[in-house]
């Protein structure tokens, strides 16, 4: 008995240890994304990242001219007749410029993600 709960416990461990290194590889992803667009302003965030095989983040807060801060999400769905942008809880078709940029982008993050993060895997 005591065995089984030492090995849960073990267990739950080793899946939060899991969770937590994907959760800190998925914020290392997003800073390197975010410099691909030119350095970020101060007092400023940008990330951009790949969630899943099929879903692409922007994410990026500023402070605008008023000294207000200003944030916007953009989730880009990837799916086999199209890609489709989420900003705001609305949902529209992206224009293929759109998606060409977002594919030019894409490619560059594996590359830069693969050289700066993962290289030492390889």
């Amino acid at each position: 008995m005591l065995k089984k709960l030492l090995n849960g416990i073990v267990a739950g461990r080793s899946e939060e240890r899991r969770a937590e290194m994907y959760r800190n590889l998925i914020r290392h992803e997003a800073k390197i994304g975010g410099q691909l667009f030119g350095p970020v302003p101060a007092g400023g965030r940008r990330e951009f990242f790949c969630l899943d095989k099929t879903t692409w983040v922007w994410h990026e807060e500023w402070i605008d001219q008023n000294r207000q801060h200003q944030m916007r999400a953009t989730r880009y769905d990837v799916r086999p007749n199209g890609i489709l942008k989420a900003q705001n809880g609305q949902y529209q078709s992206v224009t293929p410029d759109e998606a060409k940029k977002l594919y030019q982008a894409a490619k560059l993050y594996t590359e830069r993600v693969k050289n700066e993060l993962y290289s030492f895997a390889a």
